[in-house]
């Protein structure tokens, strides 16, 4: 899903090609896609864009009238923007805006349809998609902190949880966790002082770094490739391999249809955490530390 710093450089795209633009027209094919009635889609047709918002992982684009066409891209949505005019065919192409200089295409990927747009009117109903999750960016250490420690949750879901901070997910999350030096499972209530300043400064510094990263990787062109897997990244996707600080082997939890990537080294101490799939199969032979796994594959 693509999070803060993928967000940020659609929208920085975005404004050099709409705003200011007048959206001619809009259509949906995606059954699911269009999530309200009212305001109906077409009163969107011939509307300028006076600028562009993130909220969360949403992209907000508002219009004249104080209307607002609201984008949640979900695991497999993505943007796209052509010159000439595409008709989106309600499979692979949900939708469409369409712009004299181009036009704005939503593709989803998969057959399980997640994306959705929301036409809203006015700053009240924008604001009822704002989960209120708080802007590092904008945010002191202090008030990270008490958002950070308001529940005891482990630190991975805290950070991925839109109630407390804003567009952060679960690639990102991992990197900000192997900057910190800080085990995803640790209990948020539990952390030191120390520990709570070095997080607030991992997340605003990997965040900043992945956003500069992508803008130079883009340039003026449109972001086509938007994933969560990307060279470069230390512990995300590199199950197995090689950490970059110290050279262990990443390891991972894995829980649904995502995994945590993580170096027992740098992050919890040499220990490995308990990955719900396999220690449930093994039980007490689920090995407790590197060492002891390493020693197990060597009787072998």
């Amino acid at each position: 899903m693509p999070e803060l710093p993928d967000i940020t450089i659609y929208i920085e795209a975005l404004e050099r090609r709409i705003e200011g633009r007048v959206l001619e027209r809009a259509m949906v094919a995606g059954p699911l896609l269009l999530r309200t009635a009212m305001p109906p889609l077409d009163a969107v047709h011939g509307r300028r864009v006076k600028g562009l918002r993130r909220i969360g992982k949403r992209i907000a684009i508002g219009l004249e009238n104080d209307l607002w066409l609201v984008f949640h891209l979900m695991i497999a949505g993505r943007l796209h923007w052509n010159e000439g005019r595409v008709i989106p065919d309600g499979r692979r192409v949900s939708g469409a805006l369409y712009f004299e200089n181009g036009t704005l295409t939503l593709t989803e990927a998969g057959t399980k349809k997640r994306a959705s747009l929301h036409v809203l009117a006015g700053e009240a109903e924008l604001a009822q998609l704002d989960p209120g999750g708080i802007d590092v960016f904008s945010a002191d250490g202090e008030q990270f902190g008490a958002v950070l420690t308001s529940a005891n949750h482990t630190l991975k879901r805290a950070l991925t949880d839109p109630r407390l901070f804003s567009g952060i997910g679960n690639a990102y999350s991992d990197e900000i966790l192997h900057h910190a030096r800080l085990s995803p499972v640790t209990l948020t209530q539990r952390l030191k002082a120390e520990e709570i300043a070095r997080l607030y400064e991992a997340t605003r510094k990997t965040l900043t770094l992945w956003t500069k990263k992508l803008r130079e990787e883009t340039g003026n062109k449109f972001p086509e490739k938007v994933t969560a897997f990307r060279p470069g990244m230390a512990v995300h996707g590199r199950y197995g391999q090689p950490c970059p600080r110290c050279g262990t082997k990443v390891q991972r939890i894995r829980y649904a249809s995502n995994e945590t990537n993580y170096c027992p080294h740098c992050q919890t101490g040499g220990k490995l955490l308990a990955d719900r799939a396999l220690s449930r199969l093994l039980h007490e032979d689920w090995p407790r530390s590197l060492d002891e796994m390493e020693e197990r594959k060597s009787r072998k």
